[in-house]
């Protein structure tokens, strides 16, 4: 017998506008555990104002975000306060297009800082111990090690940003984003800011995570990797859910017109 799916993410009806100009329209989709989401379309349609509505960097003005059951965000509630919406943001985490790494720190330490100001809020809040924070810290440390060997960068972990190259630098953004262990791991056009040949290294990291464990959702101009990866496409145009499906129906059979226009501009799709 099938296991039955699980409804990870629900988005319904979500809209946001910036200075009158509606940029979401009532965008509606559903992401199963494990599922691999990548989401196309041209510059400006939407693709990155979603990822970060998802996120809670930017707050919609209508509709609804639900994670395992948590209500991320609900207009019919109200605004959140930034305690809470700092735990709900939890339930992601995003890698953006430009790497965010302190400079001052190396990379271990990058990695690492995010986990260890959790660890000690939580152990606060829990009336933990100072030795049940230096087993937690020393349990981050232990898992740092082993996430950056997973990115092919354990011999990296003393280095400083600027001693990497940008693949390497998105890599250890990755990273950073897998050690708090998010519900849903986004990618903002992760190879946007690399160079051509940079941008294999970090494509095969993305697709190396790939599995029943980790949902993802990524935000790509790289045609041939989102049809290879992803589970489910998303094409926006103009705010709007033009086409989604899978990687089959969508470049196989597109039926949006939009959608076949995109394609054509596209040198990147494979018929």
């Amino acid at each position: 017998m099938d296991n039955e799916k699980q409804v990870i993410l629900k988005v319904e009806d979500l809209c946001k506008s910036f200075d009158k100009e509606q940029v979401l329209k009532h965008v509606s989709f559903e992401l199963e555990k494990g599922e691999v989401l990548a989401i196309i379309g041209s510059s400006g349609g939407g693709k990155t104002t979603l990822l970060r509505c998802l996120n809670q960097l930017i707050i919609p003005d209508e509709g609804k975000i639900t994670v395992n059951d948590d209500v991320i965000y609900d207009s019919a509630i109200g605004k959140q306060n930034e305690k809470n919406l700092r735990t709900k943001r939890l339930h992601f985490g995003l890698v953006f297009q430009q790497f965010n790494l302190f400079p001052q720190y190396n990379v271990f330490n990058n990695l690492t800082l995010a986990a260890r100001l959790l660890a000690k809020e939580n152990n606060k809040k829990n009336g933990g111990s100072s030795e049940d924070l230096k087993k937690e810290y020393e349990r981050i440390d232990k898992e740092a090690e082993a996430i950056l060997e997973r990115v092919g960068l354990k011999e990296k972990m003393k280095a400083y940003p600027c001693e990497l190259s940008g693949g390497q630098q998105q890599r250890v953004a990755i990273a950073r984003a897998l050690i708090l262990h998010p519900n849903i791991l986004c990618f903002d056009e992760p190879t946007s800011a690399l160079d051509p040949e940079l941008t294999g290294e970090v494509l095969r990291v993305i697709e190396g995570l790939k599995s029943q464990d980790n949902t993802m959702i990524i935000v790509t101009h790289e045609m041939e990797f989102a049809r290879r990866v992803a589970s489910k496409i998303i094409f926006i145009a103009d705010g709007i859910i033009e086409e989604i499906g899978t990687p089959e129906e969508v470049f196989g059979n597109p039926k949006s017109e939009k959608l076949k226009s995109f394609f054509n501009k596209s040198v990147e799709v494979i018929s």
